[in-house]
C-alpha cells in the first residue's frame, strides 16, 4: 500500500473503528476514521458489502478504492489514524477524479485531513 501505511483486515479493527470513530459519507465512498493517540503510521481497510453487485464489481470497487488512498496518503501522510472505506453502489463506476475528490472532502469532514 502507501509506504508505511499498514492494512486493517481483521473484523474486530473494523468494528473498532465504526463504533468509536467519525464517519462522513459522500456520493462515491463512506469513510470512517478513528483517532488512535499515536504517532504510529496510518492503518487502513476497504471493504465493500454484498449489496453493491457480484464479487467482480466489489473487487473492481475495491481496487479503486485501495488507488485512491494509495494517491493521496502519498501526498498527505497521516499518522495515529484508522481509516475504513467503504464501497457504494456508484463506486465503480464514478469518475475517479470525483472519487478523489470524495476522499478529500471526506478526510476533511472528519477532522483527519
Amino acid at each position: 500500500m502507501v509506504g508505511a501505511a499498514i492494512r486493517l483486515k481483521r473484523r474486530a479493527e473494523f468494528l473498532r473503528v465504526a463504533s468509536g470513530g467519525r464517519k462522513a459519507a459522500m456520493p462515491g465512498l463512506v469513510l470512517q476514521t478513528l483517532d488512535r493517540n499515536d504517532a504510529a503510521p496510518v492503518r487502513v481497510g476497504f471493504t465493500v458489502t454484498k449489496k453493491v453487485g457480484n464479487a467482480v464489481v466489489r473487487n473492481r470497487a475495491k481496487r479503486r478504492l485501495r488507488e485512491v488512498a494509495r494517491l493521496l496518503l502519498r501526498e498527505r501522510p497521516l499518522s495515529g489514524v484508522d481509516l475504513v472505506l467503504i464501497g457504494r453502489a456508484g463506486t465503480g463506476g464514478r469518475d475517479f477524479r470525483a472519487l478523489i475528490d470524495d476522499f478529500s472532502r471526506a478526510l476533511r469532514k472528519t477532522g483527519v485531513g
